[in-house]
């Protein structure tokens, strides 16, 4: 069974259809504006950013003191960044991994979520900016297997 979703690259206004061997078959939304995805003149980004908003958590990489973690929920996503809550201030230029559930399963069953690795390049009062620089696609596994590890 196939599913729709934005696939690879990671955010693109092109749905694929998803199945067990990856991403196949791309259509374009013609004729019709599903999400808002228009640009101001003077917008710098280069990608399209996405109003989605699903459950993150976020794990601040640091060698010296450990990780710190956290949750939020994201605000807005691109195929570039993520833009999230958080429950305290990011540094910007630390390195963080976020964990964001995705709205497909794998085989009508499997949650997945989108991990994701890159550096705060934005905070402000509960809100944070992260630019991609890498990520995967993984299965969430169970809900009670998530809370033994945390």
């Amino acid at each position: 069974m196939e599913h729709s979703f934005y696939c690879s690259p990671l955010l693109h206004p092109v749905v694929y259809s998803f199945n067990t061997q990856g991403c196949e078959s791309s259509e374009h939304y013609q004729g019709t504006n599903i999400l808002n995805t228009t640009k101001d003149k003077n917008e710098r980004r280069s990608s399209d950013r996405f109003p989605i908003e699903r459950d993150v958590r976020y794990r601040i990489l640091n060698r010296k003191t450990g990780d710190e973690i956290g949750a939020g929920r994201t605000l807005n996503m691109s195929s570039n960044g993520v833009l999230f809550t958080t429950e305290g201030f990011l540094i910007p230029g630390r390195r963080v991994e976020v964990a964001i559930s995705w709205p497909a399963q794998l085989n009508s069953r499997v949650a997945l979520k989108l991990v994701a690795r890159g550096r705060v390049i934005r905070a402000e009062d509960g809100v944070a900016a992260v630019e991609i620089q890498q990520y995967e696609f993984r299965t969430q596994g169970s809900q009670a297997a998530t809370a033994a590890v945390q």
